[in-house]
């Protein structure tokens, strides 16, 4: 159990105590499921006390997805900035992804289930990720067309291809769809890497 929010505390740090609760119950039992005052009860706190940090129940919410789709991009970037060639950057990429993806839908479904809403609903934070993830992958490319493994002249289209092209092995609905009908979404996600790449004109 969290910890009581102490008087006093630093705005950030309280704001950071709640998210950590709220993330607990909404693994446990959904973030539809758990309420203002079950997040302030873990803190010894009141409900009124939590909106002096939040200023509704949605922008918790949000920012629980937010610290969701960071955890994907934290990957993502972390993978970017190896010096593996970009080919094979691009490739780990996005089958570090896909496995993130699957790792949420098989072992923290309720959180699964608020990126689905998320991704339904259109929330900013969603919009949000899915720019710096093209940002991350257009950088991959644009580093790849410079060592002459790609040819290509504008990376930043390259890069909204490349994620329109990777959606299927990332959106959670969709990816939910292929699971439950036994489909092999490794194997498929190496057959659209390949593809992927011939058509950024990998060399070689």
């Amino acid at each position: 159990m969290n910890r009581p929010v102490r008087r006093g505390l630093d705005s950030d740090e309280a704001r950071a105590r709640i998210l950590g609760a709220a993330e607990e119950h909404f693994r446990r039992v959904g973030y539809h499921r758990t309420s203002v005052a079950d997040i302030a009860a873990d803190l010894g706190m009141s409900p009124a006390n939590i909106y002096r940090f939040f200023p509704s129940r949605d922008a918790i919410n949000e920012s629980i997805c937010g610290r969701l789709m960071n955890e994907f991009a934290d990957v993502a970037l972390a993978i970017a900035r190896t010096d593996a060639p970009a080919t094979d950057k691009l490739g780990q990429l996005l089958t570090a992804v896909h496995a993130q993806s699957k790792v949420m839908l098989a072992e923290a479904r309720p959180m699964h289930d608020l990126i689905v809403v998320a991704m339904q609903e259109n929330w900013p934070i969603i919009r949000a990720h899915v720019e710096r993830m093209v940002m991350i992958l257009e950088a991959v490319i644009r580093e790849g067309a410079d060592a002459g493994e790609f040819d290509v002249d504008d990376a930043a289209e390259a890069a909204r291809a490349v994620r329109s092209a990777f959606v299927p092995f990332f959106h959670p609905i969709l990816l939910e769809h292929c699971v439950a009908h036994g489909e092999d979404t490794q194997a498929g996600l190496r057959g659209q890497i390949r593809f992927i790449l011939k058509a950024l004109g990998k060399c070689g």
